[in-house]
């Protein structure tokens, strides 16, 4: 087979993803919050860009707002302006504002009028008034610690960490201590926690791992007590330890915490080898304990849920479907700062820089408009196949899919995705994630509809939230329940559903009323 070189045309289509459309498709996945903080580096970033909000300023329009916008001007005053014509324009300004109050600025700023003096009481002297005989009177720092700002007033929350820390600097001055603390610390989560294992530690730290245990031991005596645990047992038996209630039966307990949990009391006595008002002590001590002995400390905070868009009912009928402006950060394109700027470019590079400024403001703002129609529109079409949900509550969602979705709207699947990811709608029955209206179908019974998985899953907690001490419904009993009224579903599904909604089992749920009857 001989090679050769040969020239051939070929034409086809492909995409190019340049980067205004990588930025596009980032933004339709972005969190209220997540977009909020790109919008405000692209503001820092760029100066073209600006805030829409921000009204122009009464004096100065936004190119003097800049703090460059005057640097290559100059001296500000023209050549034929009077050198006095500050000092002129204040005087104006000053005699209008004592015409218009009554009075003089001498008798309300008393910084530039002379020191005044009363008498001392008795003696005749004249003494001066001065901040610091003023702090004396009023028993407080002066005036002059008013104007300390709003910041010197906070306090910062103290974490689980720095708790640590600060115990170990007192528990030890040992350098090789005090590096295994911090790095053992450095490894307990927000409940407190030890996540990492001493093997690991030793790797790492390349000690000897008797060491490692000794300092962790020391740091089981911290304080929130049971902090630093490797486990649930090991975090009771700590606190157990220092309320000095660790016996050995206690210990068979401790041992044994999946019969508690299963609450089976006579496993319990049999291990414990002891009577059932022993036992009964027994675990009333341990439900006084605190298993996550960190979440007292301060930890990140929770983020709203903050609704993109709202629906509300209209008066006939139908339902009005509004954007969250509080949601939308709205930019400007500042082009008179840019036709100002562009007068004075000369360099190739200062040019090259000022079209990349301009090009991708007006991109950031295109991307964000076309990102609130898509919302828009999304949300719309959600609230179009879901109305039986707005209108009458979670019973009657319907089966839906991102597939459905974006044939009716004419869109990718894939960007419905990305639109429903992090975004909310607010409905007067609370908030939900768009992706709550997106579920399962279920098959009906022969001839029926199918039904929404998320619709039978709330059907499965109102059954258990209704059921009496005395008639606890068994997972077969559900399954009965639910095709009675149309719904063909297995058993380990609904199993699976009444797990995700974090509901025992029907035994435990039995056997906790019983306990709830007993008490």
């Amino acid at each position: 087979m001989a090679l050769s070189h040969r020239l051939e045309l070929r034409q086809g289509q492909s995409l190019v993803m340049t980067p205004q459309l990588l930025q596009a498709i980032k933004l339709l996945q972005l969190s209220h919050f997540e977009l909020m903080a790109h919008v405000e580096a692209e503001l820092e970033t760029n100066p073209l860009l600006e805030r829409a909000d921000d009204g122009p300023d009464e004096t100065f329009d936004a190119e003097d707002r800049r703090p460059d916008a005057r640097a290559d001007e100059g001296p500000q005053n023209a050549p034929d302006e009077p050198a006095d014509w500050a000092a002129s324009e204040t005087t104006m300004e000053r005699e209008a504002i004592e015409a218009d109050f009554g009075t003089t600025f001498d008798n309300v700023f008393q910084d530039d009028a002379p020191i005044r003096s009363v008498e001392g009481p008795g003696t005749g002297d004249q003494l001066p008034i001065t901040s610091s005989l003023w702090s004396g009177v009023s028993g407080g720092g002066g005036f002059d610690d008013i104007d300390a700002g709003f910041e010197a007033t906070l306090t910062e929350e103290v974490t689980l960490h720095s708790h640590l820390n600060a115990q170990l600097d007192l528990a030890t001055t040992d350098p090789v201590s005090l590096l295994i603390g911090r790095f053992i610390i450095d490894a307990i989560d927000e409940n407190g926690y030890l996540t990492e294992s001493l093997e690991a530690i030793t790797e790492r730290l390349g000690l000897d791992i008797a060491r490692i245990e000794l300092v962790l031991k020391r740091i089981h005596g911290f304080d929130p007590s049971g902090v630093g645990a490797r486990n649930l047992a090991e975090c009771l038996s700590i606190q157990l330890m220092e309320r000095d209630r660790f016996d050995p039966a206690m210990q068979s307990l401790v041992a044994n915490l999946a019969l508690v949990a299963r609450r089976d009391i006579a496993a319990l006595r049999r291990v414990c080898g002891v009577n059932d008002e022993d036992i009964a002590d027994m675990l009333a001590e341990i439900r006084r304990l605190d298993p996550k002995p960190g979440r007292a400390f301060g930890h990140a905070p929770l983020q709203p849920l903050v609704p993109d868009v709202f629906v509300r009912a209209a008066p006939d009928g139908s339902w009005l479907i509004d954007l969250n402006s509080e949601t939308l950060p709205r930019v400007l394109v500042n082009q008179s700062y840019h036709a100002k700027v562009s007068r004075h470019t000369r360099s190739e590079a200062d040019k090259a820089y000022l079209a990349d400024c301009l090009q991708n403001a007006t991109w950031l703002q295109r991307s964000l408009e076309q990102r609130a129609k898509t919302i828009l529109k999304v949300a719309s079409e959600i609230v179009r196949q879901q109305d039986s949900f707005f209108a009458y509550g979670a019973e009657h969602l319907r089966p839906l899919n991102l597939k459905t979705i974006a044939d009716a709207i004419g869109l990718h699947e894939s960007t419905v995705s990305r639109v429903t990811s992090n975004k909310a709608i607010g409905t007067s029955r609370g908030v939900f994630p768009m992706k709550y209206f997106f579920s399962a179908a279920i098959a009906g019974v022969p001839g029926g509809e199918s039904h929404s998985a998320e619709a039978v899953r709330h059907r499965i907690k109102q059954m258990i939230d209704q059921e009496t001490s005395n008639d606890v419904l068994s997972d077969d009993a559900i399954v009965q329940k639910l095709r009675d009224s149309g719904i063909d579903i297995a058993r380990r599904t609904v199993a699976k559903y009444r797990e995700s909604l974090r509901i025992p089992s029907s035994v435990e749920r039995r056997r906790r009323n019983q306990d709830a009857y007993s008490q």
